[in-house]
């Protein structure tokens, strides 16, 4: 509603006119909504989706007929159904057939249609998942029910057997499969449905179900579909769907299971987990051609709005999972970090660069990836890498790189390649630290740091001494 003593522009649509009543404030606004005229006695327009538009006037002509005795017209099912509190939606066993069938035909002669049907049915999926509670106004129903003089029935909570059947016909029909492919063809509204839909479906257990126990939908989808999740990963590869595959990832990066999926996918070769979480071999060595290692390129080519989604994914893919990921990084060493470097740490974009080079300190100062730490700093070439980035022109990358580079310099038991990079640069690298952001006087924590390690650099032996142990997978 538009307020204030005097006309203004404003979002809702219409043109302004005298105000309806003498010494009223608020202006009346030409081409009225009935619905909100009915409720607050003023005439506004405002833009609505076109069915529910037509529900809303059909309603409201509803609420007029009943206060005229002699009016002959017959009131809509539909609105008859949202005044009285009767059913609105078909049956949960029958919706995702009906969605199975719209969503198969999106590319078809008759997709725009389609899309249309299909955004009426997934909107009564989210309707059974969440329940009405919050769906209408309470201004506008007690203002309708004050015009008809009646009831117009409470709002609901879901009903765990018509979710139990939604849940599992959205199994039976491979619908989660065919909306992860579909979903950046599906218009924006039905997009946002179909991303509670898929947090509602995965998080649900059957009543009699142990809390512990893995939700329904979920665990058929790791042992039996897993290219569900592989394909809500490929969301990134459209602008229109980064966004919602990207919040379902995360909540769905919860569970162990779903986030191995990820990490496993190996395309068809054997122990990929494309053919379920019982049959990854967890010790073969990747080949590069998953969906997880899409994300390099999601991060550091995608548009700034799909890289920040995916990044944000690819962190909670890396710092998540305790046992997991040490193990796969173990295992897949050499390619993840030739990558990481390569692509995402040398990357052009600076976004990119910091967040990364800040991730790879956080990956590295993990307890939990102490053998994948010690290996990394053995690595020569890695510490060349660091010290570029110390000579960055931007501060945020030179304090980023800092806390990778004392990982190298605090390491007691340096590589033989590592301190003959140290010793070589010794006295340009005192020079350096002994002014590294100086403007940082506020920050005590890294001017003990950075005091640390000139004084570890200082004290090195004059020639390399072999250490007493050495990393895991290329330490020397």
């Amino acid at each position: 509603l538009i307020a204030g003593s005097q006309p203004t522009s404003s979002p809702v649509s219409g043109i302004i006119v005298d105000s309806p009543r003498s010494g009223s404030s608020l202006p009346t606004v030409l081409n009225p909504h009935p619905l909100i005229a009915l409720a607050f006695g003023r005439f506004v327009s405002i833009t609505l989706h076109p069915a529910s538009q037509d529900l809303l006037d059909d309603t409201v002509h509803t609420v007029n007929c009943s206060r005229n005795p002699s009016c002959a017209c017959q009131p809509t099912p539909a609105a008859m159904s949202f005044l009285f509190g009767r059913a609105r939606t078909r049956p949960a066993v029958d919706l995702p057939k009906q969605a199975r069938d719209h969503v198969t035909k999106l590319e078809g002669p008759n997709g725009i249609a389609k899309a249309e049907e299909l955004a009426k049915v997934l909107n009564q999926m989210k309707f059974i998942l969440q329940g009405t509670q919050g769906i209408y106004a309470p201004s506008i129903l007690h203002f309708l029910a004050l015009a008809t003089h009646t009831n117009l029935g409470s709002e609901s909570d879901s009903s765990p057997e018509q979710i139990y059947q939604l849940v599992t016909g959205l199994i039976e029909e491979d619908l989660l499969y065919l909306l992860a492919v579909n979903l950046w063809r599906l218009p924006f509204e039905s997009r946002k449905d179909t991303q509670v839909i898929f947090s509602y479906v995965f998080r649900f257990r059957p009543p009699t179900a142990s809390p512990k126990s893995d939700p329904l939908a979920l665990s058929y989808v790791v042992n039996n579909r897993p290219q569900v999740l592989l394909e809500l990963c490929r969301g990134y590869e459209h602008k229109e769907s980064a966004t919602p595959a990207g919040t379902v990832l995360r909540e769905v990066l919860k569970s162990e299971a779903a986030a191995a999926i990820i990490l496993y996918d190996d395309d068809e070769e054997s122990g990929s987990s494309s053919k379920g979480i019982n049959l990854i071999d967890r010790d073969r060595r990747q080949s590069g051609n998953g969906v997880f290692w899409r994300f390099f390129d999601w991060v550091d080519k995608s548009s700034f709005e799909v890289a920040a989604d995916a990044f944000t994914t690819f962190r909670e893919l890396l710092t998540k999972h305790k046992e997991l990921v040490p193990r796969y990084l173990s295992v897949n060493f050499d390619l993840f970090f030739d990558k990481y470097n390569n692509i995402l740490v040398q990357s052009n974009s600076y976004v990119t660069k910091r967040q990364s080079i800040k991730l790879l300190g956080e990956i590295l100062l993990d307890r939990s990836n102490y053998s994948v730490m010690t290996a990394y700093v053995d690595r020569g070439e890695h510490l060349k890498i660091c010290m570029n980035l110390l000579r960055d022109d931007r501060k945020m990358v030179q304090y980023e790189g800092f806390h990778v580079f004392k990982v190298f310099v605090a390491n007691p038991h340096k590589s033989v390649a590592v301190q003959k990079i140290l010793l070589m640069n010794r006295e340009k690298l005192l020079t350096f630290l002994s002014h590294f952001l100086e403007d940082r006087t506020d920050d005590e924590q890294f001017i003990d740091e950075r005091e640390f390690l000139i004084k570890q650099i200082r004290n090195m032996p004059p020639n390399p001494v072999a250490p007493q142990r050495h990393g895991i997978p290329g330490g020397g």
